[in-house]
């Protein structure tokens, strides 16, 4: 009988311990669900700046100052099975090369100007998959030209920008790697200039001509295009300094040609030399079989683009 008793004894101590332990199981749970939840916020602001003088140099050159900025910024909001991802990514850069008035001699030349904006909504499917819709707008904000030509306008401000929509999935292993995948999306090209409009830069539908070259229509300033598309996104940071930000984006024209795929893939490498100096090292390869290049021989087409930018100065990473 004293047996009975002291088994029952210890079967309702565990049992009461055990039960304790559960609840604080779930109590724990909870809070780690709850602190994944909210708002993660952050970003990188650089201005970098380089400088030549020369002055009775004997072996020739010319005095030079080029200064660069970035701006980085994401807002990433968690609230249960739903995420919602938003991005802005900003460039400028500037080079002028010698001390006098004109072109060659003193004009700040553009050498980067970008205007990004990423927003994506996601729904939780499973552990790893999400339902998720995109959207993609980017642009420039000042005129370009196509240098040593100053009076010829080859692009600005939403001439070319690009609007894109998309409806997929993403998948999301872990917060280092997304990637986003879509069979319906529509991409709009926009050239609100009427010149390029006319030429039809960019691929746009070019303006109409009769026999004695008298305007009868004009260029559209838009095109839309419906296809595939597909967005990956790699974060990093692989030492305290060091931090890697890639995004590859592709899509694919169904209707036209859509073998030939447009290739946008951005790298931004950061060292951090301490809490205020950091050097960044970013690369940009475009693709775009729409966009006609002339190059050194005058041949008109395709090209492949990429554009690389080295610099260090200061930083503020929060």
């Amino acid at each position: 009988m004293k047996q009975i008793f002291m088994l029952a004894c210890l079967f309702g101590a565990a049992n009461t311990i055990f039960g304790q332990i559960t609840e604080k199981e779930e109590v724990l749970k909870a809070i780690r669900v709850d602190s994944l939840d909210g708002w993660k916020t952050g970003g990188l602001v650089s201005f970098n700046l380089s400088q030549v003088g020369l002055t009775n140099w004997a072996a020739g050159g010319q005095s030079s100052i080029a200064i660069n900025g970035i701006v980085s910024l994401y807002a990433n909001l968690k609230k249960g099975k739903s995420t919602w991802d938003s991005t802005l990514d900003l460039g400028y850069g500037l080079l002028r090369q010698g001390n006098g008035i004109t072109l060659k001699d003193g004009v700040y030349l553009k050498t980067d100007d970008k205007i990004d904006i990423v927003s994506k909504y996601g729904q939780q499917a499973s552990e790893k998959w999400y339902y998720a819709a995109l959207v993609n707008f980017n642009t420039q904000a000042r005129p370009g030209y196509s240098y040593p030509n100053d009076s010829t306008i080859i692009s600005k401000f939403m001439a070319p920008a690009y609007l894109l929509g998309a409806v997929g999935m993403d998948y999301k292993p872990n917060e280092d790697f997304t990637a986003f995948i879509s069979p319906i999306t529509m991409k709009t090209t926009f050239v609100d200039n009427t010149t390029l409009a006319n030429a039809g830069a960019y691929g746009v539908t070019p303006a109409e001509y009769d026999d004695m070259g008298a305007l009868v229509k004009k260029g559209s300033k838009y095109r839309m295009e419906y296809g595939g598309y597909i967005r990956l996104s790699y974060k990093k940071t692989f030492m305290e300094n060091v931090t890697l930000t890639s995004k590859l984006s592709m899509f694919s024209n169904y209707a036209n040609n859509p073998q030939n795929i447009d290739v946008n893939w951005e790298n931004l490498l950061e060292l951090k030399v301490n809490k205020f100096i950091t050097c960044t090292i970013t690369t940009h390869l475009i693709y775009d079989d729409d966009i006609r290049i002339t190059d050194s021989d005058g041949n008109v087409g395709p090209r492949t683009q990429f554009k690389e930018v080295i610099g260090v100065g200061f930083s503020h990473k929060f």
